[in-house]
């Protein structure tokens, strides 16, 4: 369904810390890196996430805006949330089962160091 998402950020150096930590857990590195930004997805493809850098500070879309990444177990939820708060994200939900989403749906949320909400999801049927 969807190609990419871009967010821009005013600290690269900051926000690329932030997702090479947060991703990693994910099986997500870092694709690309230029002078205008950093594109992260699976090794060897293309991104799904682009950071482009801004000269000015960003305002991310508001409530009810987030991205969720997939994660193939609920210890890979486990460790995005402890990386990326370890790597200057805020917790917006600590890692468990969300059963009002469904009686598999575990998941983490975190606030990125430029606002962006973020949501790691596993909805395997087994722990």
């Amino acid at each position: 369904m969807l190609g990419h998402l871009s967010f821009g950020v005013f600290d690269m150096v900051r926000a690329i810390a932030f997702y090479d930590a947060a991703l990693a857990p994910l099986g997500l590195t870092r694709v690309w890196t230029n002078s205008k930004g950093v594109g992260y997805g699976p090794p060897g493809r293309g991104d799904i996430l682009a950071l482009k850098r801004q000269a000015v500070a960003v305002t991310p879309p508001g409530p009810g805006f987030h991205l969720a990444f997939n994660a193939s177990t609920r210890a890979a939820v486990d460790a995005f949330h402890a990386e990326a708060v370890r790597a200057g994200g805020t917790d917006n939900g600590l890692p468990g089962l969300r059963l009002h989403y469904g009686p598999t749906y575990y998941a983490a949320f975190v606030i990125d160091p430029d606002g962006y909400r973020l949501e790691a999801v596993c909805q395997s049927p087994t722990p």
